[in-house]
Formats: C-alpha cells, structure tokens, sequence
C-alpha cells in the first residue's frame, strides 16, 4: 500500500467548512469542468493565489460553455 500525505487526501486549501469540495462535486455529479471550476472557486481565498485560481475557474466555466453550444446546435 502507497503511504499518501495529508496534504494529498485531504489539502487544507479545500477543507474549509462543513463539506469538502471532491465531496460536493461528487455528490452534485458535476462534469470535469464544472468540477474543476467549483473547485477553483472554493479554494481561491485559501491557497494565496485568488485571481489566478478564479481565471482558472472561468476557463473551464469558458469550456464548459463551449461544450453546450456545440452540443445543443
């Protein structure tokens, strides 16, 4: 068995709160990149990074946009 830090299972820039982010996105069944995009948005205030880490979330909210239109044609 593979011995995985804290910090992989369980980083503290997603546990803030009751619920832990992979958790919601789990239990919502969000999509790659929606998941990625809540993601970004739940941790911003936390990692020190708050603009990088909410232009990644709008490029995968961008995505996941895109994924829509050309579905729905």
């Amino acid at each position: 068995m593979v011995n995985i830090s804290d910090n992989v299972i369980h980083p503290k820039h997603y546990n803030h709160g009751k619920y832990e982010v992979i958790d919601v996105i789990e239990d919502w069944k969000l999509n790659f990149n929606m998941g990625n995009a809540l993601k970004y948005i739940a941790r911003c205030e936390h990692k020190g990074k708050k603009v990088e880490d909410l232009e990644k979330a709008i490029f995968y909210l961008n995505r996941e946009i895109e994924v829509y239109y050309n579905e729905n044609d």
